[in-house]
């Protein structure tokens, strides 16, 4: 995944998986979602994102752990 901020256009560009873009659709006013051959997402991007999104130049990863099967049940 690749997240990518436009400063000169203000344009916050978010890239699921690297590959070729067959589709755009703006899915709702400054939202494009991005698909491939097979009609999958692939990416979105976001117009005038500094007006949209908190931090655009900012971005925080936290991956949630796998509960096991024993700490689902309880």
């Amino acid at each position: 995944m690749k997240v990518l901020y436009d400063v000169e256009t203000d344009t916050l560009t978010i890239t699921l998986r690297d590959v070729p873009v067959k589709a755009g659709e703006e899915e709702r006013s400054g939202v494009i979602l991005d698909y491939d051959a097979d009609g999958l997402l692939v990416g979105l991007e976001i117009l005038d994102a500094s007006q949209r999104v908190a931090e655009p130049t900012s971005v925080e990863l936290e991956v949630v752990p796998r509960l096991t099967k024993r700490a689902a049940a309880e």
